[in-house]
């Protein structure tokens, strides 16, 4: 995973379907500890010849189920990553990307958004234990990156 002889396949390893686990915390940015666990499952194909992917989720959260798409573009000028969301409970917004690539087999991006209303930077990390498994979680950090609090983990498998 990652590190590919072309950048532009970082992101190979996710083609197919996943059945997911996901695991958030109740609240986030508030000292909340309590994390809910609930099914889900994605579905991974390449776009743009081979330069881009996009990934439909579906996200089981108790009480307030939902779809989701990923959009991945990697730009060769930049050797950059850009990762987009949008889901089905908001769907006239489109999140602000995150911008990063694969190093050592590891995918960090990052991102300045807002929740309930504060800045904050957004950091989603993408490892790989193998074929069969992968790893995406998300954290905020609300004092510009000094602190990170990981809110979402999505543990995929095939």
């Amino acid at each position: 995973m990652g590190q590919a002889a072309d950048p532009a396949s970082d992101f190979d390893f996710l083609i197919g379907s996943w059945r997911v686990r996901h695991r958030r915390l109740k609240r986030r940015l508030s000292g909340c500890t309590d994390w809910v666990e609930f099914p889900g499952s994605a579905v991974e194909r390449p776009i743009l010849g081979g330069r881009g992917n996009v990934e439909e989720n579906r996200i089981d959260l108790p009480g307030d189920p939902y779809t989701g798409v990923a959009l991945r573009a990697y730009d060769p000028k930049t050797g950059n990553w850009a990762i987009h969301w949008l889901d089905s409970r908001e769907p006239s917004r489109v999140d602000p990307p995150l911008i990063g690539r694969f190093e050592n087999g590891t995918g960090t991006f990052y991102a300045e958004d807002q929740f309930e209303g504060r800045p904050i930077r957004v950091r989603f990390i993408w490892s790989q234990a193998d074929a069969e498994s992968c790893r995406w979680e998300q954290a905020f950090s609300a004092d510009g990156g000094a602190s990170w609090e990981t809110n979402w983990t999505m543990e995929f498998m095939r």
